[in-house]
C-alpha cells in the first residue's frame, strides 16, 4: 500500500477511528480485557443494531454496556426480565391525567438511547413480542397511536446460556432483530487478576463511577457512522456475501439458513469490521470475522447435528471454507 493511499483511507475514517481509539482507552478502564467483545459491541452502536449479548452471570455484560453509554454521552435505562413482566412494564401506558378527564400516554424505560434487558428469556413471549415493533421500527404504538423512539434507541440484551428453569427461548422472529449475538467469555487469568486489583484498589463507590468516564466529543458517533456506511464494497464482494448466506440454506447440518435480512446484516457489519482495520473498502477476511456473530443465532442445526457434536459456528466454520473466496 503506498503511503498516499494510506493517508487518504486514514481520512476518510477519521471519526471512526477516533470514536474506536476513545472507546477502546475508557472502556479498557473499567472492563478486563475482552477485546473482542468490546468491538463487537462498538460495532453494534456504530451499524445502528441491536445486540444479544450471552455469558454466565458476573463476567461484566451489564458492567459492559452501562459503561458504553456513558462513553457515548447517551441516555441508559435497565430493564430486569422477570416471568411476570408485562408489555406496559416497558413500552409504557395510557393514564387518566389528575383532575381532568384527559387520557396522556406515560413513556416507559423503553424510550431511551440504550436499552439494557437483562436476562431476556425470562419475558414472557406477549412481552417479547412487544420489543419487536421497537426494535424493528424503533416506535411503539398505543391505543392507535404511534410514538416514536429516540434516533440512537438500541437494544442490548443478555441471556445465560447454561439456566433453562423459567425460561422462554426467543422465537426465531425475534432472534433475526439483533444484529449480532454477541458471545462473552470467561477472562483470562491475567484479567481475572486484573479484576481483583482494581477492585481491591476502589473506594467502595464502583468502577464506572470511580473511573469517571470521558464521552466521545459531540457529533463524533454520527460522523462515525457515516463514515462506515461508506466503506467501499466492489461487486465481487456482494457475490462473496450472497454466496455465504444462500450456502447456509443447504448447508446439510443445518435446518434454517441464512435470510436476505442476515445476508445484509452480513455487509453492514463487515463494512465496520474493515473500519477497525483501519481500511476504506472491504476484503474478503472482514466477511469471514463478521460471519459468525452475525448469523449465529440466524441459523438452527438439525437435531441429528446437535446430537452429534456441532454447534451454530462450526457449521459457519464450514460453510466459510466451502465457499470460494473471491480473486482481488
Amino acid at each position: 500500500m503506498s503511503e498516499e493511499t494510506s493517508t487518504i483511507q486514514s481520512e476518510s475514517l477519521h471519526s471512526t477511528q477516533q470514536l474506536i481509539a476513545h472507546a477502546r482507552a475508557e472502556l479498557g478502564r473499567v472492563i478486563a480485557g475482552q477485546n473482542e467483545v468490546i468491538e463487537q459491541v462498538i460495532i453494534a452502536v456504530l451499524c445502528q443494531g441491536h445486540a444479544l449479548l450471552e455469558g454466565v452471570p458476573g463476567i461484566a455484560k451489564t458492567l459492559m454496556v452501562k459503561t458504553l453509554g456513558k462513553l457515548l454521552g447517551l441516555g441508559f435505562q435497565r430493564v430486569q426480565a422477570t416471568p411476570d413482566l408485562m408489555p406496559a412494564d416497558i413500552l409504557g401506558t395510557t393514564i387518566l391525567k389528575p383532575g381532568t378527564d384527559e387520557f396522556v400516554f406515560h413513556s416507559g424505560p423503553v424510550f431511551t438511547d440504550l436499552l439494557l434487558v437483562d436476562e431476556i428469556n425470562r419475558m414472557p413471549p406477549r412481552t417479547q413480542a412487544a420489543l419487536l415493533e421497537c426494535m424493528e421500527e424503533r416506535q411503539v404504538t398505543a391505543d392507535v397511536t404511534r410514538h416514536a423512539l429516540p434516533g440512537w434507541f438500541t437494544v442490548f440484551a443478555t441471556q445465560n446460556p447454561v439456566d433453562f428453569e423459567g425460561t422462554y427461548p426467543l422465537p426465531e422472529a425475534q432472534l433475526d432483530r439483533f444484529l449480532l449475538k454477541i458471545r462473552v467469555p470467561y477472562p483470562t487469568e491475567a484479567e481475572e487478576l486484573q479484576i481483583l486489583e482494581r477492585h481491591h484498589a476502589s473506594g467502595g463507590a464502583g468502577l464506572l463511577e470511580e473511573a469517571a468516564i470521558v464521552p466521545v466529543p459531540a457529533g463524533l458517533l454520527a460522523a462515525a457512522r457515516q463514515e462506515v456506511r461508506q466503506i467501499r464494497v466492489e461487486p465481487e464482494l456482494y457475490g462473496y456475501i450472497v454466496s455465504l448466506a444462500r450456502r447456509t440454506r443447504e448447508w446439510p447440518t443445518l435446518l434454517l439458513g441464512a435470510s436476505p435480512r442476515a445476508a445484509l446484516s452480513l455487509m453492514l457489519v463487515s463494512q465496520a469490521v474493515a473500519a477497525f482495520e483501519g481500511r476504506d473498502y472491504l476484503v474478503p477476511d472482514d466477511v469471514k470475522r463478521a460471519m459468525q456473530p452475525v448469523l449465529r443465532h440466524r441459523v438452527m442445526l438439525k437435531p441429528e447435528a446437535e446430537l452429534e457434536g456441532f454447534d451454530a459456528d462450526r457449521a459457519l466454520t464450514d460453510v466459510i471454507a466451502a465457499v470460494p473466496v473471491p480473486r482481488q
